[in-house]
C-alpha cells in the first residue's frame, strides 16, 4: 500500500534563522572618552553628572572617565603644561579602543581636558570621529589666545561655551573658528559660565532653568556627533 501523502499542514518547520548579527546601528553606537579639568577630578559631581547625561543621548557603549597623574592619590597638585598630559590621555584612548573595536571614537573634555583632547584627536595612530569641548580655556593665563592647536585638528569639533565663561570670549572663539579648517561648530548656552552654571537671576528673568540649558546642550553634541559618524 503507497504512503499516505502528508498532509499540506504538517510540513516540517523551516530551520531556525540564525543568531542576528551585531546590526549596523549597534556598531555606529560610540565609545566616549572623557577627559576632566584642571581643577576636579573624573570623580566629581560635575564630571559624574555630565557623563550619565551624555552616555543617555548617544547611546554610547561607554563613557570612559579617568584622572591624569596629577591628580592621582587624592592630592590635589598643580596641574602640568597640557602637553605633558598627552601621553597619558592617548593611553587610556588606545585601551578604550581595544576594548570596543569597530565603535567611532568621539574625545570629549571639560576646559583642559578639552584642550589635551584636541592634542590627543592629531595622534596618527587613531582615528577620531569626534572631539567635544566644554568650556574650551581660549585665553591664557596672561590673556594670550590658545588657538595653535585648533588651527591643527581635521576631526569634526563641536564647542560648547557659556556667554559668561571669561576664558572664552566668544568674539575671539568666532574669530578663531574662521580661521579652523577643520568642520566646526558652536553651542551657546545663554547665561552660562566656565561650567555652564546660569544664575538665579537669569533663570527668574528667562524662565529657563539649569536643567534645561544642560538639555539642550546635550542634545545639540548628540545631533552634532551622529553627523560626524560616517
Amino acid at each position: 500500500m503507497a504512503p499516505k501523502r502528508r498532509r499540506a499542514d504538517q510540513r516540517a518547520p523551516p530551520p531556525a534563522p540564525p543568531p542576528p548579527l551585531r546590526t549596523e546601528l549597534s556598531q555606529r553606537r560610540p565609545v566616549v572618552v572623557f577627559a576632566h579639568g584642571a581643577g576636579a577630578p573624573s570623580s566629581s559631581d560635575w564630571m559624574t553628572h555630565w557623563k550619565e547625561m551624555v552616555k543617555d543621548a548617544l547611546d554610547a557603549v561607554e563613557v570612559v572617565t579617568f584622572d591624569y597623574p596629577y591628580m592621582s592619590g587624592g592630592k590635589r597638585r598643580p596641574p602640568p603644561k597640557a602637553d605633558k598630559l598627552v601621553d597619558h590621555h592617548l593611553g587610556v584612548v588606545k585601551n578604550a579602543v581595544a576594548e570596543h573595536p569597530g565603535h567611532p571614537l568621539v574625545l570629549m573634555g571639560k576646559s583642559m581636558g578639552s584642550r589635551v583632547s584636541c592634542m590627543v584627536a592629531s595622534s596618527d595612530d587613531i582615528n577620531v570621529s569626534a572631539v567635544i569641548c566644554l568650556g574650551y580655556p581660549l585665553k591664557g593665563a596672561k590673556g594670550a589666545l590658545r588657538d595653535e592647536i585648533l588651527l591643527k585638528l581635521t576631526t569634526p569639533t563641536m564647542f560648547v561655551q557659556g556667554n559668561k565663561d571669561g576664558l572664552c570670549p566668544l568674539d575671539k572663539l568666532e574669530f578663531t573658528r574662521k580661521k579652523m579648517t577643520c568642520q566646526n561648530e558652536l553651542h551657546v548656552v545663554d547665561g552660562g559660565d566656565h561650567s555652564f552654571k546660569i544664575s538665579q537671576k537669569h533663570q527668574n528673568t528667562t524662565g529657563v532653568n539649569q536643567h534645561d540649558v544642560e538639555t539642550e546642550a546635550v542634545k545639540a553634541i548628540a545631533q552634532f556627533i551622529r553627523s560626524s559618524i560616517v
